[in-house]
């Protein structure tokens, strides 16, 4: 049988966060090897302008995609709080207003992706050559981005519900559908990147069977027909969470097209393909600190609805020591396979020589990214959307998207590099701040017999 959400206010902390950890980590590397041997295989058997492609179009795909988990996310925390508070009508409420508002979200913006496919693609870098191959793929795309709005919006359900493993197994699946999809459509049949679209469009289509299933079969959450009506203050505070997630999900897409625009001023198509690169190695070497970040936010949230702060505390410790730990190993391996990382992708010489040393620069400062990542994150579990909002959008609103308009300017190409590590540094100091504020004078037990 199925864990109940109770055990997340109950059961001991680390061995809570292995197992809300562990599956998220799984689910996470799945879908980033997903994302990665989908490059590869465009890479090696279409072309390297087919990465650059890939690049510009699945930001796009991403933030209308990034509806539903921002839907989800912000849902989640209200699940996760009402469940920790034992009000379960509010949970139903709080899922079947999800639900509506991520159809009717999603099939709006990708009706607007349809209309202005050319300019949406210029806006995002599909400059030069790129043009073609990114609309080849970007068109099948679009048609799956309902099903993967509702998929991201469904998996962060079944994490406020504290089954990881069905989570985990809504990302593994769809990621081994893709691959074997990947391998029969671009290489067997030689559809190029109308293949690797349609392989991605499906793949979309077989997370979102599994996820209603869950929903059906293993949910505590049973809504009726009367809690899929539009609520207001439901709506309202999905909204303010959600806008966390949206917000930076936007910012990246932002940032993904200054950073695309600036790398063909400077360095022309295979600059972009450079980015690309390490853009899918971000997605992929972080899987165990995100999957720590996703393992956290439940056991934070209940948590903190049920009043039990110094679990929340323990929680917020054990989770930083972690990810940092695992920060750290990772970024050692960075520095020294960087070389051999780069040519599984590409046979392209000037794009080998160009990436190990800009991949190093990237991952520079990502040891101690793991306090950024848990503080903003604990804010959002505590439902405090502004503080929340703020963090999450220090590193690439605030310093990043900033940096990379100035720095290349004075340095070239390099600067776009050298701007993530600064942006990671300066967006962790400030986190630290006000991790540190909440701990000392808001998570504080109240005495027994005190309401």
């Amino acid at each position: 049988m199925a864990q109940s959400s109770g055990a997340l206010g109950t059961d001991d902390i680390k061995q809570l966060l292995i197992k809300q950890a562990v599956p998220a980590s799984i689910g996470i590397l799945f879908m980033s090897v997903n994302i990665l041997v989908d490059t590869i295989f465009v890479g090696q058997w279409i072309g390297s302008l087919a990465i650059a492609a890939v690049t510009v179009v699945l930001p796009i795909t991403f933030l209308i995609s990034s509806l539903g988990m921002a839907i989800g996310i912000g849902g989640s925390s209200i699940i996760s709080r009402a469940l920790g508070g034992k009000d379960k009508e509010k949970a139903y409420r709080t899922f079947g207003n999800q639900i509506m508002m991520t159809l009717v979200l999603a099939l709006f913006f990708v009706v607007i992706g349809f209309l202005f496919s050319d300019e949406i693609l210029l806006l995002f870098g599909a400059n030069g050559d790129i043009m073609k191959p990114a609309k080849e793929f970007f068109i099948p795309v679009l048609i799956g981005v309902p099903f993967l709005a509702l998929c991201m919006m469904g998996n962060n359900v079944i994490r406020a519900e504290g089954k990881a493993k069905f989570a985990m197994m809504a990302m593994i699946i769809p990621a081994f559908g893709n691959i074997i999809l990947d391998i029969i459509f671009i290489k067997f049949l030689d559809m190029g990147m109308f293949g690797a679209a349609l392989a991605t469009t499906i793949s979309y289509f077989m997370c979102f069977v599994f996820i209603l299933w869950f929903f059906i079969k293993k949910s505590e959450l049973k809504p009726s027909l009367h809690h899929y009506k539009f609520d207001l203050s439901i709506v309202k505070e999905i909204s303010s969470l959600g806008l966390v997630t949206f917000s930076r999900q936007g910012v990246v897409s932002i940032l993904a097209i200054i950073i695309n625009h600036t790398l063909f001023t400077y360095g022309g198509e295979h600059s972009v393909v450079v980015y690309g690169i390490i853009s899918r190695m971000l997605m992929f070497a972080l899987f165990p600190i995100l999957g720590i970040t996703h393992g956290f936010l439940p056991i934070a949230g209940y948590n903190y609805g049920a009043e039990n702060y110094n679990r929340v505390k323990e929680t917020i410790s054990i989770s930083i020591k972690y990810a940092a730990i695992l920060a750290t190993f990772i970024f050692i391996l960075i520095l020294v396979f960087a070389k051999p990382i780069v040519s599984v992708f590409t046979n392209d010489a000037d794009v080998i020589a160009e990436t190990p040393d800009a991949l190093r620069w990237v991952f520079a400062a990502s040891p101690i990214i793991a306090l950024q990542l848990i503080g903003a994150a604990y804010f959002q579990a505590a439902g405090k959307a502004i503080p929340a909002l703020l963090l999450t959008l220090t590193k690439q609103g605030f310093f990043l998207i900033p940096l990379v308009l100035i720095l290349p300017n004075y340095f070239g190409i390099f600067g776009v590099w050298v701007a993530f590590p600064i942006a990671d540094i300066l967006s962790t100091i400030i986190t630290a701040y006000f991790l540190r504020r909440e701990m000392t004078t808001k998570l504080i037990e109240k005495p027994d017999g005190i309401l």
